[in-house]
């Protein structure tokens, strides 16, 4: 009997110790991040976070296709630098095991068209040359930006969730000959092409302001402010993880409102996806 309870007090020793080391791993966060404003934000709630109880570190890409699959092999706890449209996309391509869910939305990034070689669309020649980003979900909104600026036409049925590219368009024009190009690499080639269009991140990267230097906005209250809302991700297992209500508290909070609308760097550039109003709500559920 005595070695019976011994066995069953070393199991109960053994139970304790491994859920403390996993409490444990759970008070530190890894979260992936594009620079800004993703990361930006992030180490803006560092403080808030640790506070919470949790201590939050920041991996940062530069490069989109990344952050996901690093997520799905568990490199990292959530990841924060995408919209829906890109996430459904990549679920898509997955097992069900690796899908991602969206739990936090907290900004929208306007697109916007950039001067490069030609400063106004009323000056695009014949045969100008367009730089547009070469993924997906984010070629299919810069083309229906194009189209928005009355640059190009698309089928009648296309939308945000269209997979588009160059292919796709049915009128043309200017006959502009669009490049598809890495996101990242958008801002560096303005110099070389007429116009670019621009993620609302790489724009800031490269010190553009959309307000003041984009010659064509996505509208904030449009469908593209809807659907391109950027989320934080994470894996299924982690919804309801208690780190994640805290994220959620700390980046739906007035300070990131306030830091999102008055940085001068992101005016117009960075728009909160929530009210304080809404945060607090969350906060008392």
């Amino acid at each position: 009997m005595k070695k019976l309870v011994s066995l069953l007090l070393a199991a109960l020793l053994v139970l304790s110790v491994a859920s403390c080391a996993l409490a444990e791993e759970k008070k530190t966060i890894v979260i992936g991040a594009t620079p800004s404003p993703h990361q930006e934000v992030l180490e803006l709630i560092q403080d808030d976070m640790a506070a919470l109880g949790y201590k939050l570190e920041i991996v940062t890409f530069t490069e989109y296709p990344l952050p996901n699959p690093a997520l799905a092999d568990k490199q990292l706890d959530a990841n924060y630098f995408q919209h829906l449209p890109y996430l459904n996309a990549y679920n898509a391509t997955v097992s069900d095991d690796e899908k991602l869910v969206p739990v936090i939305g907290v900004h929208y990034e306007p697109y916007g068209i950039y001067a490069g070689k030609t400063k106004t669309l009323e000056d695009l020649a014949d045969g100008a040359v367009v730089a547009v980003t070469n993924d997906p979900s984010n070629e299919t909104r810069a083309l229906l930006l194009l189209q928005e600026a009355g640059l190009i036409k698309l089928p009648e049925d296309a939308t945000v969730d269209s997979s588009l590219t160059v292919l796709d368009v049915v009128e043309n024009p200017k006959n502009l000959d669009i490049k598809e190009v890495d996101a990242n690499l958008l801002p560096t080639m303005l110099e070389d092409v007429d116009i670019a269009v621009i993620n609302g991140n790489f724009a800031l990267d490269a010190g553009l302001s959309p307000a003041k230097d984009a010659i064509f906005l996505e509208a904030a209250d449009s469908e593209a402010g809807k659907t391109y809302t950027n989320y934080v991700v994470v894996r299924q297992e982690d919804v309801d993880a208690d780190w994640v209500e805290a994220l959620r508290t700390c980046l739906c909070s007035q300070k990131v409102y306030a830091f999102m609308l008055n940085n001068e760097a992101y005016a117009g550039g960075v728009i909160p996806a929530f009210t304080v109003e809404e945060s607090a709500d969350k906060a008392a559920e």
